[in-house]
Formats: C-alpha cells, structure tokens, sequence
C-alpha cells in the first residue's frame, strides 16, 4: 500500500471535520470519552446516525475507540483537536459571520 503524503491525510481530516455533526461530535468528545448512547442523547440525533458520523471521523484518524461489554466508547486521538476548536471558535465569534 502507497503511504499517504502529508497533505492527503490533512485533506482526510478537514473532509471529515466538513459535516456539523462531526464537529458536534468532535466538540462534545473534546471534554473526554463518551459511548455513543452519551453522544446521541446528548447531541438529539439518531444512534445509528451518530455511528456513521463516528466511522467517518475514525477512519480520518481522528477519533479511537474501545469496547467495554456492550458499549462502545470514542477518544478523541489528538490532544489538540479542542485548542484547535477553541482558536476557530474565536476567530469566528471576533470576525462575526456577516462576512460569509
């Protein structure tokens, strides 16, 4: 298999990241791990489109996951996803939205 040059994989991740549920999913993970009955009661959408949303952002890299009994558990993979979140966030609140 043909290893990924850096910008591929930085694609992956901005192509994952394009979908507000994944960046719901992702902000709500940024405070520790959750199961995805905690995700989807927590975000209001449907578990099995909670689980497809998950895949995408696991496939990316982007999140890890373990099994605990029934439960499936999901981790961010990178400490730095919520500053990254956090800077976007600011960016956006001091640069209102009226622009786009």
């Amino acid at each position: 298999m043909e290893k990924k040059s850096l910008y591929e994989q930085k694609a992956l991740i901005f192509k994952a990241l394009a979908n507000p549920v994944r960046l719901e999913i992702i902000d709500f993970l940024a405070s520790g791990e959750k199961c995805v009955c905690e995700i989807a009661e927590e975000l209001h959408y449907e578990q099995p489109h909670i689980s497809k949303s998950l895949l995408k952002l696991k496939e990316a890299g982007l999140i890890s996951q373990r099994k605990e009994g029934l439960n499936v558990y999901y981790t961010l993979q990178f400490g730095c996803m919520r500053e990254f979140l956090n800077c976007l966030d600011t960016a956006l609140s001091e640069n209102s939205l009226q622009k786009y």
